[in-house]
Formats: structure tokens, C-alpha cells, sequence
């Protein structure tokens, strides 16, 4: 990844708001904001990446990033992509660590009007005082895949995720990382917070929504994905995020996003 190295520059007053068209595949390379960001794709799917792991952002949820922290973002499915800056000082969501939430149809709209281009100036501080108290009663979606920082963790990891439609057991994951399965039990548990199995389905769904999103069938996802059936990936789907895979892989690929609008 390249590293964006132009010296930091002083914030705006009011940080830049923006909606913008990206093709499916495209990489923004790394870079920081001097300002608190919350990005929101209302067509397709974009990822977050920073140095504690990667989130996915869909029509119904927004990441927040906040100030001067490293990211890189990548397409999956032509999106059209909505970005609002905050100052530094006044954050309506967390400020320590990059933040998902859920996009109901109100705060969907109000950041869709909010990003339009040209908004007359009064419009903009009146809908940006109704977002910050919106974003302020958002629910936090935590689905998230972090980044291990233990190399026999990132070892397990990878030999996971090269090949997720293998069952992998715990005990067989221990002996390609050449670490005993208590060893990597307690890793799993002091770096993520969660159990291999848990680890390994919020995984699972990660990739099955990077892959509902560029239009794959949902039963070819939950075989590349490691389900034994449509219906167990369905349930599992469902549960996690709160709709169906197909109404997930729908809302992502509707329609091509013009960027004349």
C-alpha cells in the first residue's frame, strides 16, 4: 500500500462534505484526515482498512474514522460513496478507534441531502445539527474483521481465510500454526475478544457480504463461504445482520450508481 506523505494541514471550520461515484475493485490508497470522518455508500460496498482490522460499509450501515488515524478503502460493486467531516473537537461518535453504525431510512436521507452538492450554506448547519443528533442515537454494529497482531494469530488466520470453504477445527488450526490449541485459544481470547468458532463465523459473514455485493449468488456464497446449507448461511446471515442475504445482496447492487446525480 502506498503511504500518503503531504504534510498535515490545519482543519477546516467545517470539514468537507462530498458524495462521489468509485467502480467496483478501485483502491484508495492510505491516507489520514486532520478531521473526524463518518463515510456512507448508499449503492454498493466499500471496506475500511486500518491497522486494527477492516469494516464494511453497505446501504445500511456507515463507518466512522476518526482523526489523523490511517486508512484505505476498496470498492466492491460501482458505489456511490457520501463523506461528512467533523472537527476534531466536536465528535458525535467515539474519537479512539474507527466505528460502525446502523443507517436507518431517517439518517440515510439526511446524509444523502447533506452531501448534495452545492447546498446552500444555512441548509448545511441545520441538516448537520439534526445528523450529529441522529448519529448521537445510532446503534453500533461491531461486525468487524480485526487484524491479529501475534504472527502465530496471523499464521491461523490466514490458513483460514485462504481456503473458507474447508471446515477447519481448532485442533487442526494449532498444528499449522505450530502452537498448542490452549496457546491459541488464549490468543484468539487476548487479541479479539471471542472464541475461534465465533471468530470464524464472523468471518465467514465478512466475506459472504464482500461477495453478495458484487453479485454473487447466494448459494454459491455460502459454499465458497463454508456453509453446509443455503438455509444454515441464510439463518446465520440473517441473525448477524439483520436481514436476509438476499435482500443484503439487493440493496447492494440495485442499481448502477449515475455519477451525473
Amino acid at each position: 500500500m502506498s503511504q500518503n506523505s503531504h504534510r498535515p494541514v490545519s482543519p477546516p471550520a467545517i470539514p468537507p462534505a462530498s458524495s462521489h461515484v468509485h467502480a467496483a475493485g478501485e483502491v484508495i490508497d492510505r491516507h489520514r484526515h486532520e478531521y473526524h470522518q463518518l463515510l456512507y455508500v448508499s449503492t454498493g460496498v466499500t471496506s475500511v482498512r486500518t491497522a486494527r482490522g477492516t469494516w464494511v460499509v453497505s446501504s445500511n450501515r456507515a463507518v466512522w474514522t476518526p482523526a489523523r488515524m490511517w486508512h484505505q478503502h476498496r470498492v466492491y460493486g460501482a458505489s456511490m460513496i457520501h463523506t461528512i467531516g467533523f472537527p476534531p473537537n466536536e465528535a458525535p461518535l467515539p474519537d479512539g478507534s474507527p466505528t460502525v453504525l446502523a443507517v436507518d431510512g431517517l439518517l440515510r436521507e439526511l446524509l444523502m441531502a447533506y452531501t448534495e452538492p452545492d447546498l446552500p450554506e444555512p441548509e448545511r448547519r441545520r441538516l448537520r445539527a439534526v445528523v450529529n443528533d441522529r448519529l448521537r442515537r445510532a446503534d453500533v454494529q461491531p461486525l468487524t474483521l480485526p487484524t491479529p497482531q501475534d504472527p502465530r494469530l496471523a499464521h491461523a488466520c490466514r490458513a483460514v481465510e485462504e481456503d473458507l470453504s474447508s471446515p477447519r477445527s481448532l485442533a487442526w488450526l494449532a498444528r499449522r500454526a505450530g502452537v498448542g490449541e490452549r496457546t491459541l485459544t488464549r490468543l484468539f481470547r487476548a487479541e479479539f475478544g471471542t472464541t475461534y468458532p465465533q471468530w470464524r463465523t464472523s468471518t465467514r459473514v465478512f466475506h459472504a457480504m464482500l461477495q453478495l455485493s458484487e453479485g454473487a449468488s447466494v448459494t454459491g456464497t455460502a459454499r465458497r463461504c463454508g456453509w453446509a446449507t443455503t438455509s444454515a448461511f441464510i439463518d446465520t446471515f440473517a441473525r448477524t445482520m439483520g436481514q436476509t442475504p438476499g435482500a443484503y445482496r439487493s440493496a447492494a447492487v440495485r442499481t448502477e450508481p449515475d455519477a451525473a446525480d
